[in-house]
């Protein structure tokens, strides 16, 4: 039987399928954490204007009577309070018993702080805690918390669910016999069955999705690297004006990453997005049925193994055996 027969109707049994899958396995252990934390944070963020509006608040009315006190003393009261802080900008309301919104900058943070506008007096956060929520989901999923250092590794996550995918689509193959039973998932089956069979049916009708994520969001973090490559691909020429095919799909990769669409109708938004969620959390349930199938196989066997019988498991397979 030669490599291309054995790789239709027995792949399990082609060297390099094995390969494939040994990258794909231990990529997937190893950002399987960070696979969680970014489709559960970029699966909220989906809704993140609809949350912006909902936890927006009005001015804050503040019981008094008497002069509203000026800006400048405003800036005086703030910085008395809050030693070691300069005020970078006041805000006010055209209600005169409105409180007043000041920024402070300080050596390691910034504050926003609501002030009487009689007394001066610090009354609390001007930004709403749900507000705030928002802003911290989307710095975790950004830059993991953690800067310009967690936007570069956001950005290797990207590439290592880039080569999850492509792995993975190329893995997925179980044989010409076998190939239907890899589309849905079956009754009656045990769990550890029921485990593969989610992980391989998933991974199968989310990949184009799955993909366009992870391209996005490598490119989002690389561009200045990636950008050489996409000029190599489609040249600037000075006898077309710009924007180029490849430009326009730039354009629309961010608002597919996190599920910005325009031009549609906004009864229809509603239900793409309430997808957009569902199969944003693709990865992260890939992730989670990988690694019990890893586990259950491999580590748990180990185990379970007593010690004078214990031994070093090479190459195991975590797929079901072939049903040719």
């Amino acid at each position: 039987m030669s490599s291309w027969q054995r790789l239709v109707r027995q792949p399990q049994s082609v060297w390099a399928r094995k390969a494939l899958f040994q990258i794909h396995l231990w990529t997937g252990i190893a950002a399987s954490i960070y696979l969680v934390i970014v489709c559960v944070t970029g699966s909220a963020l989906v809704f993140r204007p609809e949350l912006t509006r909902a936890f927006a608040r009005g001015p804050i009315i503040v019981a008094g009577s008497g002069t509203p006190l000026t800006e400048q003393q405003i800036k005086e009261a703030a910085t008395r309070q809050h030693p070691g802080f300069v005020v970078s900008n006041l805000f006010r309301a055209k209600q005169p018993n409105a409180a007043a919104e000041v920024w402070l900058e300080g050596p390691d943070s910034t504050l926003h702080r609501l002030f009487n506008p009689f007394t001066g007096k610090d009354i609390g956060e001007s930004v709403p805690f749900g507000m705030r929520a928002v802003s911290w989901f989307l710095d975790l999923h950004d830059n993991l918390l953690g800067g310009e250092s967690g936007r570069y590794i956001n950005g290797v996550g990207g590439v290592m669910l880039t080569a999850l995918a492509v792995t993975g689509i190329v893995i997925w193959w179980p044989g010409i016999k076998n190939w239907r039973r890899s589309l849905m998932l079956r009754r009656g089956v045990g769990w550890k069955r029921f485990n593969w069979d989610l992980h391989s049916a998933i991974g199968f009708w989310t990949f184009a999705i799955v993909f366009m994520f992870a391209i996005s969001g490598a490119y989002l973090v690389f561009q200045e690297w990636i950008q050489p490559v996409i000029d190599y691909i489609q040249p600037l020429s000075d006898s077309r004006p710009v924007p180029r095919t490849i430009d326009d799909i730039l354009l629309w990769l961010p608002r597919l990453h996190f599920g910005r669409f325009r031009g549609i109708r906004p009864n229809f938004i509603l239900s793409l997005k309430i997808a957009w969620v569902i199969i944003g959390l693709a990865p992260a349930i890939l992730s989670v049925t990988g690694v019990l199938m890893w586990w259950n196989r491999v580590v748990r066997k180990t185990v379970l193994q007593s010690a004078p019988e214990r031994k070093i498991v090479q190459n195991v397979s975590l797929e079901p055996a072939s049903m040719d």
